[in-house]
């Protein structure tokens, strides 16, 4: 089976967007454009607390398209790789590297793209595809553009870190 492009969508989820995030509507459109024209798409779904597997609050949001043939991943922890699937799914699907969207910025769009460089994946950010909540001491604004520099300049020799617009994405695929 020829690669594919494989996009991982992390946590856009009803129970994590409970809580305001940045941009809702604008990351959802891109989202949507990059799971258009992905090869296969995987939803990285959190459970915990209220967001138990298959509850409302850890359904993928109504708004984002969710092609027949999407993989479903759930995760406990802000690694999409700890104590999970996703590394099978990514052989099964003959998947080398991946684009990465999704939210919490900050959180799990972070911890699961720095596991994936260490692990060999390459990995590909849609810059203004993820975001974020506002925290004490920072708005999602500002950790959104502070990740997308740290990801462009992540020392991970051999393997870095491709950050680019959802628009450079599409054009690339």
């Amino acid at each position: 089976m020829a690669e594919q492009n494989v996009l991982i969508v992390v946590d856009m989820q009803n129970g994590v967007f409970a809580s305001p995030r940045y941009d809702r509507s604008g990351r959802a459109a891109l989202i949507n454009q990059l799971i258009d024209r992905a090869g296969r798409t995987v939803f990285i779904q959190h459970a915990e607390g209220e967001m138990t597997e298959g509850s409302e609050h850890w359904q993928v949001l109504p708004e984002l398209h969710q092609p027949a043939d999407a993989i479903s991943v759930t995760k406990t922890a802000c690694d999409s790789f700890y104590r999970t699937r996703l590394d099978d799914v990514l052989k099964d699907l003959n998947a080398t590297g991946f684009t990465v969207c999704g939210c919490a910025t900050d959180y799990c769009v972070d911890t699961t793209i720095k596991v994936a460089a260490s692990k060999g994946y390459a990995v590909t950010v849609a810059s203004d595809a993820h975001t974020t909540g506002d925290r004490t001491h920072a708005t999602a604004q500002q950790l959104i553009g502070q990740h997308n520099e740290v990801w462009r300049e992540l020392s991970v020799p051999g393997n870095p870190v491709t950050v680019k617009t959802t628009a450079e994405i599409l054009a690339d695929w």
